[in-house]
């Protein structure tokens, strides 16, 4: 898998199931608006040429930063794990030997922190025991989150922070390659684009740094400004980036004509925290002029936070209707939406095997309970919920804890959603990107205008 990167300052993990935004930015770049799947394509291509990542199971999901939890719950566990446990059942008067596998943990913790011969850091070795007893869980999605992809996963999620605007890999020659670029943010101002090598920055060769060294630099230099030198089509460019504050736009929206009808067209690359906003916002845009229908494009999305889902499901559906079940060890529960009406125009969903997660929540949400045509791939079947747990000592971890379920309470987990209309994106749309053969794209407005 990839290590990706994204320049910017660490933020600690907000202590909430989530409702807000991140990703890319602006108005509505056309090309973005008119064409996701062409960023998509040349992110794939980047993705190639990256090391992979080894004993990670759905190694195929190239998300990796991207793979994002599709419930993120976040709790801070204020001193080391071995001190609680015994401070609680010393509270409580328990005997800890009632446990033998905690008490043999405890037993062998002890027994390591008092004859090691050097000092035993003890955050250390805490982490190593919780990532081997995650490492027995064989579960992909079960893992702990190295520094790399937190400062990552942290921001996509928030939705913004102060850097250039870039996201970074290591290409497996070393080299450095702009991943993804936040829409009007300064590197997009600036004129970098995705795949270009960065050779410098400033006088700091980059040649073979890690993305970590790169990324650190910027955010911690007090530097405002930048110059960077990259390579593009075997040629070397020298820019000016400048850093600010970035707020990364992951909705864009447009209108297509067909047969006297106005589709509304929505594009959402990540369920971030401020999605939500951006969405709705975009939404309303669309429906004060007129429109007859709604395509909402989730191919490439990696999914993000179920609260961002759940809202943005609930402007489309009352309250009648269930949106998602989850099975906890065989406990099934249902979820509501918290809409206050149900919408009257047509939906089409487009979806593709990238699509994920919380994608996939909305994708059956809509297909099921408001009966929209789902057009594209079938869906990558993640269908886990995971909770992130951040430990006293910036330590973070994630693991399954249930299953989530469709409206209906089928399990979509590696099946995936199966599209009312499958349809495979043209492959000479990967040769010219242009919005005219993403036959995905123009089979859902065909289909919208004849509603």
């Amino acid at each position: 898998m990839a290590n990706k990167k994204v320049e910017e300052p660490k933020k600690k993990v907000v202590k909430k199931e989530s409702a807000k935004t991140p990703t890319k930015k602006k108005v509505i770049k056309k090309e973005t608006a008119k064409a996701p799947a062409k960023k998509i394509i040349q992110k794939k291509e980047i993705i190639e040429k990256t090391p992979k990542k080894e004993n990670v199971k759905n190694s195929e999901n190239y998300f990796s930063t991207l793979e994002v939890v599709v419930l993120i719950i976040s709790s801070v566990v204020v001193s080391l794990v071995a001190g609680c446990l015994i401070t609680y059942n010393l509270n409580k008067g328990k005997n800890i030997n009632k446990d033998k596998y905690l008490s043999e943990f405890l037993k062998n913790y002890d027994y390591i922190n008092n004859n090691y011969y050097k000092k035993v850091d003890k955050d250390k070795l805490i982490a190593g025991a919780i990532k081997g007893m995650i490492g027995t869980l064989d579960d992909g999605y079960s893992y702990v989150i190295d520094e790399n992809e937190s400062d990552s996963f942290n921001i996509r999620l928030d939705g913004e922070y102060k850097g250039i605007g870039v996201e970074i890999v290591n290409l497996d020659d070393g080299r450095v390659a702009i991943y993804d670029i936040f829409e009007d943010s300064p590197a997009d101002k600036a004129g970098l684009k995705i795949g270009d090598i960065i050779k410098k920055i400033d006088d700091i060769d980059c040649t073979n740094s890690s993305t970590i060294d790169v990324s650190k630099y910027i955010r911690n230099t007090a530097k405002e400004e930048f110059k960077v030198i990259i390579e593009r089509d075997k040629e070397e460019k020298e820019l000016k980036v400048k850093k600010e504050k970035v707020v990364i736009k992951v909705v864009n929206s447009k209108i297509y004509k067909r047969n006297g009808k106005k589709i509304g067209y929505i594009y959402m690359s990540i369920f971030s925290n401020i999605a939500i906003n951006q969405f709705e916002s975009e939404l309303n845009k669309l429906e004060k002029e007129g429109i007859d229908s709604l395509i909402i494009d989730v191919r490439g999305n990696s999914g993000g936070h179920l609260t961002t889902a759940t809202r943005i499901i609930s402007l489309f559906l009352d309250s009648d209707h269930v949106i998602y079940q989850t099975d906890t060890k065989g406990k099934k529960q249902k979820f509501y939406s918290t809409g206050k009406e149900t919408k009257k125009y047509p939906i089409a969903v487009l979806q593709n095997h990238d699509s994920a997660s919380a994608s996939e929540i909305l994708s059956a949400a809509l297909q099921e309970e408001y009966k929209a045509t789902v057009v594209g791939e079938n869906s990558f079947g993640k269908g886990t919920v995971q909770e992130l747990t951040t430990l006293g000592n910036n330590i973070e971890y994630k693991i399954t804890t249930k299953l989530w379920l469709t409206p209906k309470g089928k399990s979509i987990n590696g099946k995936g959603i199966k599209p009312d209309v499958e349809i495979q994106l043209n492959e000479e749309y990967g040769k010219n990107p242009i919005e005219e053969k993403d036959n995905q794209l123009q089979e859902a407005i065909d289909i919208l205008s004849k509603k």
